[in-house]
């Protein structure tokens, strides 16, 4: 029987001068420690390239691999093409509505990277009609659903199947937020291909007071911003009989 894979998750690390070597000692201690590294959006403080290129070097010397999708605060000063050439510089595979199957010691793993967006929740969801300013984001959202769905298509093949997220796809995980922004904090419109796919986990951050873990059916959905609980990472295990965390 192939043996579990290992995985490190955080979102939310919000990576800036002040923080640095915080987080330079937290992936040094996953290094060599997991098979893979996981970040769920929120890699800045602010979208500021300077910000990324702290990141990227901590990120440089790693054996690990790393993959990653952006979040809302990386998109904030609207140089995303700047923040992914730094990150990718240093061996980071940003995610952004796209797949990657990585080989771990004879077994694929499949990982999806979406940023996701808002939309709400049962009884608080945006529809696709009114002003085109509100039916646009109805339709950014429809575009992250889309290749949500494409990219576990493309991976269905995999040993392991995971999806990486900013947003949350389930309100599961949103109790402790106040319910009042709970429609800028994700949308179960995300759900949709992840109950029809199954994949074997769901890691997502952005929640920061929110529940460690939640669902989608069967599916487990875990919160991973690094607020939620006061840890630098979330290790989980991966087998044939599902997901652990540690």
């Amino acid at each position: 029987m192939a043996r579990p894979i290992r995985l490190a998750a955080a979102g939310d690390v919000h990576a800036e001068q002040a923080n640095a070597d915080e987080l330079a000692r937290a992936f040094r201690e996953v290094d060599g420690a997991v098979d893979l590294v996981l970040l769920a959006g929120d890699l800045t403080t602010y979208g500021e390239p300077e910000q990324a290129a702290l990141l990227a070097e901590i990120c440089r010397p790693l054996q690990v691999p790393v993959y990653a999708v952006l979040g809302n605060h990386d998109w904030h000063c609207n140089q995303v093409p700047e923040i992914v050439a730094l990150l990718s510089g240093a061996g980071v595979r940003v995610l952004d509505r796209s797949w990657a199957v990585e080989e771990v010691d004879g077994a694929s793993v499949g990982i999806v990277g979406v940023k996701g967006f808002v939309g709400g929740f049962p009884d608080s969801q945006l529809p696709d009609f009114g002003e085109p300013l509100l039916r646009q984001v109805y339709a950014e959202t429809s575009d992250e659903v889309e290749a949500l769905a494409a990219g576990l298509e493309a991976v269905a093949g995999s040993d392991h199947r995971i999806v990486l997220l900013h947003y949350s796809p389930t309100a599961s995980t949103l109790e402790g937020e106040p319910r009042g922004i709970w429609p800028f904090l994700g949308t179960d419109r995300l759900a949709e291909p992840i109950a029809e796919h199954k994949p074997d986990v769901v890691l997502h951050g952005h929640t920061h007071a929110g529940t460690f873990q939640g669902s989608v059916g069967s599916v487990p959905v875990f919160n991973v911003a690094v607020p939620v609980l006061g840890r630098d990472f979330f290790v989980f295990e991966l087998d044939g009989a599902g997901v652990k965390a540690e």
